[in-house]
């Protein structure tokens, strides 16, 4: 078995890509008429392919050696310096971009996929290269033409990387207390003072320069979130040439020690310390983005892509460990069949016990639910950009937006739960580092957490999103679902069997979202979004596994391997993890106040 081959199933892109997403015929569109199945099918194989040549090799060098601070100077492993000319020499930084910028003007599905490899192989690594690419696609979309011109083309050519510094230390999530400030300068320009922690990227010798987008207050504007703008802030200022010129005043305070995900630095920045004083002066350079007091507007495009990526890394790093527990449990022999008790008889894999056998179908049926989640995101994000109907193009922004949350919190979760399972599988040698699945959990325990937690994204789907437009976005969802549910039962055998569940958990939703808003009380409400969040995303993945099914059966490829183990695994989630939605709506719908009545003086 090749190294790419345990990073993820190329045979699972293909058939999610092509036989359910149908991706091909995105080319019928202006934007992607370049492309054939053919340039796509490529672009999967480079990706696994350097993937596996340049960022697996070091994933365990890079967690065991973690970027230290020398003299000021932030050092890493020369292999990722390498692994990040290697994506830049693929042209990935501009994957999604424009022709106009250089770019690749790939499908965001069709990226999303090939993105996957770099994630599965070596999720430390490939953090600077995905927090680069969103910080162009900010820039893109809301800079000036001089400010694309003049960061956004460096960075899609790998020269610079880029970061988002939103979080400071007294701050954490909640933004609407941030405190640094960007004070207006006679030249356009403003000078940032403050400080911002839990910054990834925020500071290495991996290229040129580091372009930092940046939250931070301008003197008179609103309080809270209303007040904040954004600036570009580079490490480096540059020349009128576009030279690199003086440092700017930007300085690195120290790098948090993670659990996991140490390949990529994680820092605290202080900007306008004083220590750097360009052209003279104290105060770190900044340029604004857009309009004064609209920065967490624009801060969230990158923050929504951040967020799916998040989902996208765990699915990655929950599919590598699966596929690295069904090798071992294949190879690994102890014990013998139950019936067999033997001692003479030779052992059997592990594979061959029911149990372990019920570990991998739980990772699997989690694993590529999620990974489907992911890609539909991306195709979404498709429709909404290249739609040639106004209709179809607010449909997908609609459902992306509703399922951005859920695409974020729902592999976080549950493709961590696969890593512990894959843990489990290795038995005590999982417990080790002589295999990467215990790497795999740690990094992946960051995924709940950063870019806003499993609590926020509950907050946010049961607070907002599907209340938003009077509730447009979720009936949307529902109708889509529904949707799926009749095809089902028209295609009678086995995707009918699953059309009556799904239907009825569909249907619940529905119910439960109006019992919980129906009293007019947001704390009562949300006091158990969480559990909201998680009973939805299941029905969502199953929902998902029914489109699956659906895209198998319509392949004609019954008796094949492959669609067996889609179908056996469809059956574990609607037997096994579905009905465990039942008791999180009962107790969403008795409007409990468990959570909601306890005092901190009672823990």
């Amino acid at each position: 078995m090749s190294s790419s081959e345990l990073l993820l199933s190329r045979r699972d892109l293909a058939f999610l890509l092509h036989d359910w997403l149908d991706v091909t015929r995105l080319t019928e569109r202006p934007c992607y008429a370049e492309h054939s199945r053919e340039t796509f099918d490529a672009v999967l194989d480079l990706a696994a392919r350097v993937a596996a040549e340049k960022f697996a090799p070091h994933n365990r060098a890079a967690d065991t050696s973690e970027p230290t601070v020398d003299n000021g100077r932030v050092r890493t492993l020369p292999q990722v310096k390498a692994a990040l000319d290697a994506f830049a020499d693929t042209g990935l930084f501009a994957a999604t971009l424009d022709e106009s910028v250089g770019g690749m003007q790939l499908p965001h599905a069709v990226a999303a996929a090939a993105f996957a490899w770099f994630q599965a192989a070596n999720v430390g690594t490939s953090a600077y290269p995905f927090l680069t690419l969103g910080n162009a696609n900010l820039l893109l979309a809301h800079g000036s033409a001089e400010q694309v011109d003049t960061w956004v083309r460096p960075m899609v050519e790998g020269r610079f990387l880029g970061t988002m510094c939103l979080s400071e230390p007294q701050a954490g999530s909640s933004l609407a207390d941030l405190t640094t400030r960007a004070e207006p300068q006679d030249d356009g320009t403003h000078r940032i003072t403050g400080t911002k922690m839990w910054i990834s990227a925020g500071d290495h010798e991996l290229a040129e320069n580091i372009v930092h987008l940046v939250l931070a207050r301008i003197p008179g504007g609103p309080p809270g979130v209303k007040g904040l703008s954004l600036f570009v802030v580079p490490k480096v200022l540059l020349d009128a040439d576009g030279g690199l010129g003086p440092r700017n005043d930007v300085v690195l305070v120290g790098l948090n020690h993670k659990l996991g995900y140490r390949g990529t630095t994680n820092t605290l920045l202080n900007f306008g310390e004083g220590v750097h004083r360009p052209y003279g002066r104290p105060g770190a350079v900044g340029y604004l983005v857009g309009q004064p007091h609209q920065g967490l507007a624009l801060m969230f495009h990158m923050m929504n892509e951040a967020r799916i990526g998040i989902g996208a890394g765990a699915t990655a790093l929950g599919y590598t460990g699966y596929l690295k527990s069904v090798a071992y449990a294949r190879q690994r022999p102890q014990g013998r069949p139950v019936a067999d008790k033997d001692p003479t008889t030779p052992q059997v894999p592990i594979v061959a016990h029911p149990d372990v056998r019920r570990m991998l179908l739980a990772q699997k049926s989690w694993v590529e639910g999620a990974l489907a989640l992911v890609l539909y995101c991306g195709r979404l994000l498709d429709e909404e950009k290249t739609a040639p109907a106004e209709a179809d193009r607010e449909r997908a922004h609609l459902l992306l937006d509703l399922l951005t949350p859920i695409a974020k919190s729902w592999p976080s979760q549950w493709c961590l739960a696969a890593n512990d399972l894959a843990i489990q599988v290795h038995g005590g040698y999982g417990y080790t580092r002589d295999y990467d699945v215990e790497q795999h959990w740690r990094d992946n325990r960051l995924n709940p957490i950063h870019e806003g937690t499993h609590g926020i994204q509950a907050l946010d789907l049961l607070g907002r999103k599907v209340t938003m437009r009077d509730g447009a976005a979720l009936e949307l969802l529902l109708e889509t679902m529904r949707a799926t549910v009749d095809r089902a039962w028209k295609a009678d055998g086995f995707a009918a069997e699953l059309a009556g569940p799904l239907a009825a958990a569909v249907d619940r939703i529905a119910v439960v979202t109006r019992r919980l808003w129906a009293p007019g009380d947001p704390e009562l409400a949300l006091a158990n979004a969480s559990v909201y969040l998680e009973a939805v995303g299941h029905v969502v993945v199953a929902w998902l596994w029914l489109e699956q099914v659906l895209a198998v059966e319509a392949s004609g490829s019954l008796e094949d391997g492959f669609a067996a183990g889609k179908r056996a695994a469809a059956r574990y989630f609607y037997r096994w993890e579905l009905p465990t939605v039942g008791p999180q709506f009962d107790l969403l719908e008795s409007l409990d106040r468990t959570t909601l009545d306890m005092r901190e003086s009672w823990f």
